[in-house]
């Protein structure tokens, strides 16, 4: 799209001018999920990070969590090449929620690790990372945070020219082949989109043997962790000088193989119908109106080896937003608004057996707030969100739940282009509808969940410091948090081994979701020297995390302690970069995990070369993945012990905007 030519053109000059007489060099990228549309580097509160542009192709993988992996402060599921779910500073599944162009994705993905996120990294725009008040927007729930696929596939600008982004790309790794690709253009006040994306790939390569620890087990290629995905959308918009409308639909089809044991696979699908608006001064006092409404239509297969389901999934959801932002009032400038959910949800066997979840019904309706004002060099911003939330099982007990959250912080800028600030949030959890009804298989996971009706409200008591410095060609930032969670939930493996009837048995581990008190505790450093302009830059970073249980053990898959450092080199036509991550052993473990991580190192490459093509801007890239071959194992993985991470891939490809 125009927009990324024009940034990336900016970026390119602002840097040039920045070498040349030392003045700041910034990449301007506008966070869609800030209810105040600021950029980027404004997140003082709500600590963000925008990937974008030729970093989120150079990092773009074949899920979500994979893409996300190397960033400050997160890691990723790892549940084989297909499903990959980003984890913050810990926390995972129903605690960081999912968005896409900041509405909620609807799929399961928060239910278990083994299910993929129904949203696409490969025509993304940009990916947003968000923590803090303007998580309030959009659920109570996201004590982690959020992430935010911007797709743009409802346009809000009118493109002067037919626009579009076009990429081939192969891997070596599992004979990869990935196709993808955005257009949008404009016709009087009508603006489309369109894009899709195609990606296959085989069984990939493992350094060493499959299983941790037993040389006797399998090499060369890891069973069952091929993928197939289809997806696409079409959208488009009524454009005029008051604001814009427009809907969209999209279809996704997904599937790939589990690689446990068991050998099961997944076949996910999903459409998606979306609708936008935006209302510039809809009356006096008021910048903007926003609505929008979503409908989902999601399912899955679990299929085991012999080719038939063994259970379904379903997921029917109906999201709507109401947002009002207010010119600055005594000093204040917020948004407020009202979103409402209604959701049908069910994990039920295809075998004739117990069904893992029954169909249940939930409704939610909350109101938020978000605010902001300045003091001299002292911003404050501070968010209110008010939920109730309602769980109807069609066999069962209701549930209901009341929900209140809150976050307050503030920032000083003590000399400029220094800031110290804090924020404190209290945010409050309505248990997911698995972890209240759950009493069934799940077979991708070779678990037997069992799920308790009685679960309080996970109450969460979060406070984090930062310092940072935010101009010249040095830049840094440091954070350390600590996050008191009553009632956390999560699931415990006893031990016992149950048939697919709940009975003593020898083929799935009964897993019982569970309540107690929770301590996550951790602190985070990033320095870069020209992170965005021509010539030499460099990155070094570290981040840990650690939860424990009140009374005994560590929450389960907790990430390693980690350190990073990478190079880079932009100059006319060339860039190249070159990094590496070395993750410590993990051995704080839960007391029903029975074995360390090992350490690993991760050594990644990048080279391209863009040429101009008549109206083509060609790009030709070639990433290097795990260059040494290490064996690497996460410890956030359910698999880590059976399922390592690919070996060295190469990726070859090349790109072209217009």
């Amino acid at each position: 799209m125009n927009i990324q030519r024009t940034l990336l053109a900016g970026a390119i000059l602002s840097a040039y001018s920045s070498l040349a007489a030392g003045q700041d060099a910034v990449q301007q990228v506008v966070v869609t999920a800030n209810p105040f549309g600021a950029g980027a580097n404004e997140q003082i509160l709500a600590p963000a990070k925008v990937l974008a542009g030729d970093e989120l192709r150079d990092k773009a993988g074949s899920s979500l969590g994979e893409t996300l992996s190397s960033e400050l402060g997160v890691s990723a599921s790892a549940f084989g090449a297909g499903a990959s779910r980003p984890i913050i500073r810990g926390l995972e599944g129903p605690r960081v929620k999912m968005l896409e162009n900041g509405m909620t994705v609807s799929d399961v993905s928060g239910l278990s690790n083994d299910h993929a996120v129904a949203a696409e990294g490969a025509v993304a725009r940009q990916i947003e990372i968000l923590r803090g008040p303007a998580a309030l927007l959009y659920g109570s729930g996201a004590i982690g945070g959020l992430v935010n696929v911007v797709n743009e596939r409802i346009p809000t600008a009118l493109e002067p020219k037919t626009t579009g982004q076009l990429e081939v790309r192969g891997s070596t790794v599992d004979s990869g082949r990935n196709a993808s690709g955005t257009i949008d253009g404009a016709a009087d006040k009508f603006a489309w989109h369109i894009d899709g994306n195609f990606r296959n790939a085989d069984d990939y390569k493992i350094p060493g043997n499959r299983v941790y620890g037993d040389p006797e087990s399998a090499s060369g290629r890891l069973p069952h962790s091929d993928t197939r995905e289809r997806n696409a959308g079409i959208g488009g918009s009524y454009i005029d000088s008051w604001g814009f409308i427009g809907a969209s639909v999209s279809r996704l089809t997904n599937v790939y193989g589990i690689p446990s044991d068991e050998g099961s696979r997944i076949d996910q699908k999903q459409t998606r119908y979306d609708i936008d608006s935006l209302v510039k001064v809809p009356f006096d006092g008021f910048e903007s109106f926003k609505f929008k409404a979503g409908y989902t239509d999601y399912k899955h297969a679990e299929i085991g080896e012999d080719g038939a389901p063994e259970v379904l999934f379903q997921n029917h959801s109906t999201e709507t937003r109401f947002e009002l932002t207010h010119k600055p009032l005594a000093g204040w400038h917020g948004t407020f608004g009202v979103q409402t959910e209604n959701v049908n949800f069910s994990a039920l066997s295809a075998e004739g057996g117990p069904d893992t979840v029954p169909v249940t019904h939930s409704a939610s309706q909350a109101a938020f707030v978000v605010e902001e004002t300045g003091f001299g060099p002292v911003k404050f911003n501070a968010g209110a969100r008010l939920e109730h939330v309602k769980r109807e099982p069609v066999t069962g007990v209701d549930r209901s739940f009341n929900l209140q959250s809150g976050s307050l912080g503030g920032m000083w800028a003590f000399v400029p282009g220094y800031a110290l600030g804090a924020t404190f949030s209290y945010a409050q959890r309505a248990p997911s509808t698995e972890e209240l009804y759950s009493s069934g298989p799940h077979d991708a996971t070779v678990t037997f969940d069992v799920g308790n009706a009685d679960f309080r409200k996970e109450t969460s008591r979060n406070i984090e410091l930062n310092v940072q410095k935010t101009t010249g060609l040095v830049r840094w930032k440091a954070n350390i948090f600590r996050n008191k969670v009553s009632d956390f939930i999560y699931g415990h493996i006893t031990g016992k081994l149950l048939d697919e009837d709940g009975n003593p048995g020898e083929e799935l581990r009964e897993r019982i979701f569970e309540q107690a008190d929770a301590t996550i505790h951790g602190a985070e450093a990033e320095l870069e020297y020209n992170p965005t302009g021509a010539g030499w830059s460099g990155r070094v970073f570290a981040d840990t995390s650690r939860g424990k249980l009140e009374g005994g053990g560590s929450l389960p898959l907790q990430p390693a302690t980690r350190f990073g450092v990478s190079t880079a080199y932009k100059m006319g036509a060339w860039r190249a970069g070159l990094s590496l991550v070395h993750a410590q052993s993990q051995d704080r473990l839960a007391s029903f995990e029975t074995t360390d991580t090992p350490s690993y190192n991760q050594l990644n490459a990048n080279l391209s070369y863009t040429q101009k093509v008549d109206q083509y801007d060609l790009t030709w890239f070639l990433l290097a993945k795990n260059l040494t071959n290490d064996e690497i194992r996460v410890s956030t993985s359910v698999l880590k012990d059976i399922a390592p991470l690919t070996g060295r891939n190469l990726v070859f490809g090349v790109r072209a905007k217009f």
